[in-house]
């Protein structure tokens, strides 16, 4: 019997996984918060719901999205960068209520490296996360809520920087001028690669683990992003000369190896 796999947000990263799934003969459904989106996927032959979470409640189909689902992906963002003054543990809280409901008994919860602070120095899945900014603070109360929920087994996935398709940041970067933070080292992973993750963590049912999720090489921002600037004849994005020895983040993973025996497809 195939498993159903249900995907909480069918976005950059979710459509993609929902695909790459459904050929490895999964069974898939998705979630997204508008009914244009829903009917557009429906089309393309994904099974799609429209659900929104907000601070008052989970508003749509959503016992109907989680029903006869084993496995449950969560890729549903934050939205706290622009300082909006969001709850996000309480829209998380409120969809967890509706999973203890349901007979979901695996979740993998995506959240970001973000919950590790600039300082933290050098980091593996060992480091207790310092977040400082209220994104990481959050995400993290997030990640403990599902990880200790009973009735339920939950792997957290820490993706760094998203790479892949369309999604350069060196974009954003380009033709900027006294950027900080040259001499740090990029946390980041190809889209291809998330995707590899979180199917291998489905495949050896590898839940009540944690996992960062970042590219095992590093390079300097100011050399990196340098790099592809000219390769996508952009302007190189100039950074201000810094001290060698300021803090900086590198994130790092001991358990893709260990425990998924998991080797990166794609180069940055």
């Amino acid at each position: 019997m195939k498993k159903t796999i249900a995907i909480a947000g069918l976005g950059w990263l979710g459509k993609p996984l929902a695909q790459h799934l459904s050929f490895l003969g999964y069974t898939i459904k998705g979630s997204v918060t508008s009914q244009n989106k829903a009917a557009s996927l429906k089309k393309s032959g994904i099974d799609a719901y429209v659900i929104n979470s907000t601070e008052d409640g989970i508003y749509g189909a959503v016992q109907g999205f989680l029903k006869t689902a084993d496995t449950l992906v969560i890729m549903i963002p934050p939205g706290l960068r622009r300082n909006t003054g969001a709850d996000y543990v309480l829209k998380m809280s409120h969809f967890l209520s509706e999973i203890l409901k349901s007979k979901v008994t695996n979740i993998i919860f995506i959240s970001s490296t973000s919950v590790y602070n600039d300082s933290q120095g050098d980091v593996t899945e060992k480091h207790i996360p310092l977040p400082n900014t209220e994104a990481g603070r959050q995400l993290f109360q997030v990640e403990q809520l599902f990880f200790n929920a009973t009735g339920i087994s939950t792997s957290i996935v820490r993706f760094g920087g998203l790479i892949g398709g369309s999604r350069q940041p060196v974009k954003y970067l380009a033709g900027r001028t006294e950027l900080d933070g040259g001499n740090a080292p990029v946390n980041l992973i190809h889209r291809k690669d998330c995707i590899g993750i979180i199917s291998s963590i489905i495949k050896q049912s590898a839940y009540g683990q944690v996992f960062n999720a970042v590219h095992p090489t590093h390079p300097k921002k100011k050399e990196y992003y340098s790099q592809k600037a000219k390769q996508l004849d952009l302007t190189c994005p100039e950074f201000i000369d810094q001290d060698d020895d300021a803090p900086t983040k590198q994130v790092d993973s001991i358990n893709l190896a260990a425990i998924l025996k998991y080797t990166f497809k794609e180069t940055l």
